[in-house]
């Protein structure tokens, strides 16, 4: 499995997960420069994720949703705030509505996913920060890091691929 640590942080509101994979570095940043790979990743393996809008690149937007067992849609946005590729990108993440707009109230985080050589592969560290511990609880209650843990283990089969 490739993630290898997962740290909550409560007192910085941060959830931070390690991973490694037997890949470089630039072929790990391609899953994620890529709406097509990434689909393939993003989410836990019952709620597939489709891109709408993808543009890694410092300014760009990003739209997705992902679909439930039954059908039900839960759409989320990313803002990209910076992009250093390979070695990995920031960006905002939030849930959004149907029309894959903001949906105010809900907690929106800052992410860092970092991707850095090391023997036989890459190690992907991937930090969520939220604005209050309330939002970051809110967020562990709805199981994102179950859901972030099953969705990374899926990044080695397609790199197998």
């Amino acid at each position: 499995m490739p993630v290898t640590d997962v740290q909550k942080d409560l007192d910085q509101r941060t959830l931070t997960i390690t991973a490694e994979f037997a890949a470089p570095v630039d072929r790990v940043f391609a899953i994620y420069a890529d709406p097509r790979q990434l689909e393939r990743v993003w989410g836990p393996p019952s709620f597939p994720a489709t891109f709408v809008d993808h543009d890694l690149r410092e300014g760009g937007r990003v739209t997705y949703y992902m679909t439930g067992p039954e059908g039900q849609r839960f759409g989320g946005w990313w803002e990209v705030t910076a992009v250093d590729a390979p070695h990995g990108f920031d960006f905002r993440d939030g849930f959004a509505d149907d029309d894959l707009q903001p949906v105010e109230g809900m907690p929106v985080s800052t992410n860092t996913f970092r991707f850095e050589p090391i023997e036989g592969g890459t190690r992907a560290v991937y930090t969520s920060t939220y604005a209050t511990l309330e939002a970051l609880q809110q967020v562990i209650d709805m199981g994102v890091e179950e859901g972030s843990r099953s969705a990374i283990d899926q990044i080695d089969v397609l790199l197998a691929a």
